[in-house]
């Protein structure tokens, strides 16, 4: 009975401290990225233009369509490809079906066998299999994750994925540009706002890695300045080459 009673702290403290990161990121890691990756092009399209010492007006104008650009962009291409993504694993899906349908035998000793590859006693891995393989939509999804690591029921959607892409990426890239829609008259205010971004959107994705947000957030911004500060000097060299 002491010995009950020692246990179980033991394990409830393991209960409660055994979680871990969520390593695919879930929906902040891409809404994030999406933000930054629009922060950094339409900052750095915004200090090249500036750099060859056009009109404000100019600055602006490319600003939005940037903006608009790869907001648009983003979003087609992230619906093709979660689309293509989709339509190829639930082509793989009605390959699986139609051989637990024509072969349930086969598909079931197949299941047995990785079971006893990862270990499980063979009598054991066969009655698993056997009683696993009872329900054919069961079956598909086990075949499914087994084999080809994925989840039937859990298909992102190509929707979801270009609305959410267009959004951050739009959200990010109008930093730069809101400066200026409010009345700014040059353009440091928008470098200041946009590393500022940038520093925050780095500290948010901190949350999903083991770095720390003064580091990750730094390493951005630094990235995102560098960027910025390369296309300026381009946007001058090139300006003072036309002019």
């Amino acid at each position: 009975m002491a010995i009950i009673e020692t246990e179980a702290p033991l394990h409830e403290a393991h209960r409660d401290n055994h979680t871990h990161r969520d390593v695919n990121g879930g929906w902040l890691r891409p809404a994030v990225f999406g933000a930054m990756d629009g922060l950094v092009s339409n900052l750095a399209l915004m200090t090249g233009v500036a750099g060859g010492a056009v009109s404000q007006q100019a600055v602006v104008l490319t600003g939005m369509a940037g903006l608009a650009a790869g907001a648009f962009s983003m979003a087609a291409g992230e619906y093709t490809s979660v689309a293509s993504q989709r339509e190829l694993v639930e082509a793989e899906l009605d390959v699986e079906r139609r051989e637990l349908r024509k072969h349930p035998k086969d598909e079931e000793a197949e299941l047995a066998a990785l079971y006893e590859a990862r270990g499980v006693e063979p009598r054991l891995a066969r009655e698993v299999a056997r009683q696993l393989s009872r329900d054919p939509e069961q079956a598909l999804e086990i075949h499914a994750r087994e084999e080809l690591g994925i989840d039937p029921g859990d298909l992102p959607s190509p929707t979801v994925a270009a609305v959410s892409s267009f959004g951050s990426f739009a959200l990010g890239a109008l930093l730069p540009v809101l400066p200026f829609l409010l009345g700014a008259g040059a353009l440091w205010p928008a470098v200041l706002l946009s590393l500022a971004g940038l520093f925050l959107c780095g500290a948010v994705v901190a949350k999903v890695t083991a770095r720390s947000w003064w580091y990750s957030g730094l390493r951005q911004l630094a990235l995102g300045g560098a960027a910025a500060g390369v296309t300026y000097v381009l946007g001058s060299l090139f300006g003072t080459a036309v002019g």
